[in-house]
């Protein structure tokens, strides 16, 4: 079996494939580029005396804007609360309160303080430690530092895979293969994902032959940290769950007493008020001198930009957060290609729907990870003949064409003429690209939908204009 990403997912997916063994590729080594370990919100759990998985699922389907599916969420949401004893078993840290109980945190769209966090702001590298552990000390787990680049098939399914290991191109030979390669924020100019997530699984996926849903649904954070950076540090959600208000230069709270409004809703005000050229904030202040050590990473962060959050408002605007499209899967993870699985950002389970409810996302990965995990190794093993190492490599994936016309047309507010023009600009660079291949895609299907749901937001050019 062969895993390819090292984040949650992929992690899960090994450790529960144990004893049988996995490779496990993913580039620069374990752990290496993974958007998990950046997650600073924390794990959505419904395990408070005040909660129920009910209220969490509701939560979960009005967020999603009718677009989530039903089962898939009851089965991922009921899944939690043995999730969070699981990793508690396997060491992972969450944070306490002063009588010894799971801390839990809000953040917008929960109806209760559900979010369990580990060392304040740096819930995905806590987990992502206890993990790594684990697979490390596993004998079944075998890391490969190498980059996929083909997945190979036959008539009956996969058959392995091919990759790059500095200039040597290497084949393994497997039946069954897992995608956790994460998003796609790095094909935009703003994101607050690592830049290489490129949507490297989803191409992987698309050259093989799999069936990819939902591509329109991206969900744009409202709150990235306003600098010139490659990636944009996130302002976790977390920080306005503690009182932090979104303002302008004036101090005006422009979401009125809003500011926990589910993610999509939050992040086309910020975006509307900076058309109108105001500048965006958000203001911390009155969180006081707690605020270090509550989000000690934010407010390294912070420092590092030349800010006290206790004494200054935070400049923020939109950025690129999250892909609840992906290859479509099912409740084990399989794809439509026999033997290939998917899990985490990359797969489409259908529990986010058309907007994903803060803090889904680890909870997602690591139950849907495990779930794949089980489900490859209790599949039998086809005997085929691994891939020639000189099957042809489909084309490279060249980001830097793409990012300001995925920025510009397929950012927070679409049109229905911008979209028309990228998908001509994408398609006359495809051929020979494969990132201007799978942008094509994504804006093939929003413009299929041509009437806004959640995080897809669509608006004629004269009312864009008239907004700006």
């Amino acid at each position: 079996m062969i895993i390819i990403g090292g984040g949650i997912a992929g992690l899960m997916a090994a450790i529960a494939a144990a004893p049988a063994p996995v490779v496990l590729l993913n580039q620069g080594g374990l752990g290496a580029q993974a958007a998990s370990a950046w997650s600073q919100g924390g794990l959505a759990a419904a395990i408070g005396e005040d909660d129920d998985v009910r209220l969490h699922i509701a939560d979960t389907l009005k967020a999603g804007a009718g677009f989530c599916d039903k089962a898939a969420v009851e089965r991922i949401i009921g899944g939690g609360p043995a999730l969070v004893e699981f990793l508690g078993r396997l060491g992972v840290r969450f944070d306490r309160d002063s009588a010894g109980r799971l801390a839990r945190g809000l953040e917008a769209a929960h109806s209760r303080a559900r979010i369990l966090h580990a060392n304040g702001d740096a819930t995905g590298a806590e987990i992502m430690r206890a993990l790594m552990d684990v697979a490390r000390r596993t004998p079944s787990i075998t890391i490969l530092d190498a980059t996929a680049r083909k997945i190979c098939t036959d008539d009956d399914g996969v058959t392995g895979v091919l990759a790059v290991q500095g200039n040597k191109i290497f084949s393994l030979g497997a039946s069954r293969v897992m995608l956790a390669t994460g998003g796609i924020g790095g094909l935009f100019r703003d994101s607050t994902n690592p830049p290489s997530a490129i949507g490297a699984g989803l191409m992987l996926a698309a050259e093989a032959g799999a069936a990819l849903k939902h591509l329109e649904f991206i969900q744009f954070h409202p709150t990235a940290l306003d600098i010139d950076a490659p990636a944009l540090p996130l302002i976790s959600e977390a920080v306005r769950g503690e009182g932090a208000v979104l303002v302008d230069e004036t101090g005006y709270a422009f979401m009125q007493g809003q500011d926990l409004a589910p993610r999509d809703v939050v992040s086309r005000a910020v975006f509307a008020h900076r058309a109108r050229g105001h500048g965006t904030f958000l203001d911390a202040r009155g969180i006081g001198q707690k605020f270090a050590a509550r989000f000690p990473a934010i407010q390294k962060i912070c420092a590092n930009a030349g800010i006290d959050p206790a004494a200054a408002a935070i400049p923020i605007r939109p950025a690129a957060h999250y892909h609840m499209g992906g290859v479509r899967v099912d409740a084990e993870g399989r794809t439509s290609v026999t033997g290939l699985f998917a899990a985490g950002e990359v797969a489409c389970t259908g529990l986010h729907g058309a907007n994903r409810l803060a803090s889904n996302s680890l909870l997602e990965a690591a139950i849907c990870g495990q779930a794949a995990g089980r489900a490859m190794a209790g599949t039998a093993a086809r005997i085929s003949a691994p891939p020639p190492r000189d099957e042809p490599l489909p084309p490279s994936a060249d980001v830097a064409p793409v990012r300001d016309i995925m920025s510009t047309y397929l950012g927070v507010l679409r049109t229905r003429a911008g979209l028309e023009y990228a998908i001509a600009e994408f398609a006359r660079m495809a051929t020979g690209n494969q990132a201007a291949s799978l942008c094509l895609r994504i804006a093939e299907a929003a413009l299929g939908r041509p009437v806004s749901a959640g995080a897809h937001a669509m608006r004629d050019v004269d009312t864009l204009h008239k907004a700006a």
